[in-house]
């Protein structure tokens, strides 16, 4: 009884530093920018805000503030939050440490819807519903075949499938570039695939936060079934958990989660990788606790990220290029702490 408080104690701790990094990062992200803002400022205005109303002399900066920052940040913290969870529940459920959002081709599959609507000139909203299509789509496909291949819950043939069926879907990205206008849509399509929150809206959140909701709450309250699946699906079905089902579950819960994030921010790559083994090794193994610090700490990450990207250099950069920067150097060194364990 002593251990569990201890270690319920320990958790709330680390909730608490977790939530204040957080907390800190949301704070951090207005302040950075071209137009400059104390903290002090940024409070009163947030406060003033919360009524409704502020002075004509802030007005510049509560537009800044409110319409431009604050649905980029908001943005930020979800997709961020998002793929995290996602690569979390991968992670579990194949067991494999090196499973990301983007197993299964659900980013190359909405990669390739939004360079299809990039090309054929739809408005923004036709090209985050055929990138969230496409997303989902891709993950159907790879499940049949995987199925099909290897009936049952064979995470090997799934994974195997997966890696085809992005590769198949990155062929198709690369005839979308081959053949689109070079000085015309060409660029928007290589910028988009980069990934970037510059253009992020409060409609293109109304989209991503309903999606984002249908995602992560199941994945949510079944957390404490994940543990199961990590001991494989006998144990699993030992334990009055249905491997099958869940594993299905959890494959539509976290593709809407990561093909909402692609379809309006781009492929943005790492997070859903680094982040589950970064939360594992603070918080350890329970994935009823990892979920929720995998969680805050993406939309943290992330946040971080994209004022890296938009306060570098003058001109912005893609915010895949700083995730990769950070993510592929501390993946490394995860890789050599646990060097004794991978023999």
């Amino acid at each position: 009884m002593r251990m569990q408080n201890t270690k319920h104690h320990n958790n709330k701790i680390i909730y608490l530093i977790f939530g204040s990094i957080l907390l800190g990062s949301f704070l951090l992200s207005f302040l950075v920018g071209s137009y400059d803002l104390s903290l002090n400022n940024l409070l009163h205005l947030l406060w003033e805000g919360t009524s409704g109303s502020y002075s004509g002399e802030s007005s510049s900066a509560a537009t800044i503030i409110f319409e431009v920052r604050m649905p980029r940040i908001l943005a930020a913290m979800g997709i961020g939050a998002a793929l995290s969870i996602a690569g979390t529940s991968y992670q579990s459920i194949f067991r494999n440490p090196m499973a990301s959002p983007d197993l299964l081709g659900a980013s190359a599959g909405a990669g390739f819807g939004a360079a299809l609507g990039l090309l054929f000139n739809f408005n923004m909203m036709e090209i985050q519903l055929m990138a969230f299509i496409a997303g989902m789509a891709a993950v159907l496909i790879t499940y049949l075949i995987g199925n099909f291949i290897n009936s049952g819950s064979s995470t090997i043939a799934l994974i195997l499938t997966g890696i085809v069926v992005s590769t198949l879907f990155q062929a198709f990205i690369s005839i979308i570039k081959y053949t689109a206008d070079p000085d015309g849509k060409l660029p928007d399509i290589v910028f988009w695939l980069m990934g970037g929150l510059n253009n992020i809206t409060y409609s293109d959140l109304d989209f991503f936060f309903i999606m984002f909701c249908i995602g992560a709450i199941p994945l949510f309250l079944l957390r404490w079934r994940l543990n199961a699946l990590m001991f494989g699906s006998e144990e699993a079905l030992a334990l009055g958990v249905n491997a099958t089902m869940l594993q299905l579950i959890t494959i539509i819960c976290a593709t809407i989660l990561t093909a909402s994030s692609v379809a309006i921010a781009g492929i943005i790559g790492w997070v859903g990788l680094v982040i589950p083994h970064l939360a594992r090794l603070l918080s350890g193994a329970d994935n009823r606790i990892v979920l929720i610090n995998s969680c805050i700490l993406g939309a943290a990450f992330l946040l971080l990220a994209d004022d890296a990207a938009r306060s570098i250099v003058a001109s912005e950069i893609p915010i895949s290029i700083i995730t990769s920067i950070i993510g592929a150097p501390f993946f490394i060194l995860m890789l050599y702490s646990f060097r004794g364990r991978l023999s």
